[in-house]
C-alpha cells in the first residue's frame, strides 16, 4: 500500500481530506491528526517545525510517498524547511506539498479587485505566508493582502459551540476588524482548514460582492492537477479507494470530534511518536 498522507495538528484537515476524497475516491488515504499536541497556532517555528517532522517522518514509515500538510500552521512554518533541509533524507522519489501555494494561485488568478483577506490563526498571520507568496507569485499584477488573527475561533470550533453567542461575537468582531482595514476587498481566504465549519457564520458579515474561500475543494483540485503532471509518482499511489485515520489523541474523543469535521462516522487509531 503506497497511500497519499495526509497531516494536520488536530482536526481542521479532515475538511480538506474530506474534498480530496470526494474528488479522487480511487485513491487510499492516510489521515494523521497530532491532537495529543494541538493547537499549533501560537507555538515557536522551532516547535512546529519538529512536531511536523516527526508526522512526515511517521507517514513515511508508514509507506506514504506523497505528504499533504493540510493545515495552514504547519504548511507556514515547518513546509519549506522540511523541503530545504530534510527531504533528500528520506529518499528522491517523496514529497511534501502544503496548502497554503494552491490558495495563493487561486487567489491570484481570481481576485478582481487585488485586495485579499486573510482569516487566521495566531502562527498562520506572524508568520506572513501569505503576503509573502503572494507577492511573489504575483508579479504581474499589484495585490495587496490584509490579516486577522482570530485565535478564539479554534477552541469555539473543537468545542461545539459554533451556534452561540459568543461564537458569533468573535466571528462578528475577527470579520469587521479585517474588513475595517481596506473597503476594497473582494475575496476572504479562511486560512484555517478548522473555519469551513462556520463559514455560513462568517458570510452573515461580510458585504455582498465578497467572496468567503474555504481550502479543501482547491487543495483537492491542485492534487489533483499535480498528479496529473507527476505521472510516476501517481503511479506508486495505490488505488483501492481505502481511507484509514490516526491520531494522537484518545481514540473516543477524535471519534467523536472528527466526524464533525468529516462529515461522517470515522474510526481511528491512536499512534506514539518514538
Amino acid at each position: 500500500m503506497t497511500p497519499i498522507g495526509v497531516f494536520d495538528s488536530g482536526y481542521g484537515g479532515l475538511t480538506v481530506l474530506k474534498e480530496m476524497v470526494q474528488l479522487l475516491p480511487q485513491y487510499d488515504y492516510l489521515y494523521l491528526g497530532d491532537n495529543a499536541r494541538n493547537p499549533y497556532g501560537s507555538r515557536s517555528f522551532e516547535v512546529i517545525y519538529q512536531y511536523t517532522k516527526e508526522a512526515v517522518d511517521f507517514l513515511f514509515s508508514q509507506g506514504c510517498e506523497l505528504i499533504i500538510l493540510a493545515c495552514n500552521t504547519a504548511s507556514a512554518k515547518a513546509l519549506r524547511s522540511i523541503q530545504q533541509n530534510d527531504l533528500y533524507k528520506w529518499g528522491p522519489n517523496k514529497r511534501v506539498l502544503g496548502v497554503i501555494r494552491p490558495s495563493v494561485e487561486y487567489l491570484i488568478e481570481n481576485s478582481i479587485s487585488g485586495k485579499i483577506g486573510v482569516l487566521g490563526t495566531e502562527g498562520t498571520v506572524k508568520s506572513n505566508s501569505y503576503p509573502l507568496e503572494i507577492a511573489k507569485f504575483s508579479l504581474k499584477r499589484s495585490m495587496e493582502v490584509f490579516q486577522q488573527a482570530c485565535p478564539m475561533w479554534v477552541p469555539i470550533i473543537e468545542n461545539n459551540n459554533i451556534d452561540t453567542d459568543g461564537a458569533k461575537f468573535f466571528i462578528h468582531k475577527d470579520v469587521t476588524s479585517l474588513l475595517s482595514q481596506s473597503n476594497d476587498i473582494d475575496t476572504l481566504l479562511l486560512g484555517c482548514t478548522h473555519y469551513p465549519l462556520i463559514k455560513s457564520i462568517i458570510e452573515q458579515y461580510v458585504p455582498d460582492g465578497v467572496h468567503v474561500l474555504s481550502q479543501g475543494e482547491i487543495v483537492a483540485k491542485s492534487l489533483m492537477d499535480y498528479l496529473s503532471r507527476h505521472l510516476d509518482l501517481e503511479r506508486r499511489c495505490s488505488k483501492r479507494g481505502t481511507t484509514e485515520f490516526l491520531t494522537t489523541e484518545s481514540i473516543a474523543l477524535f471519534n467523536a470530534r472528527a466526524s464533525m469535521f468529516y462529515g461522517e462516522e470515522i474510526s481511528a487509531k491512536q499512534i506514539e511518536f518514538h
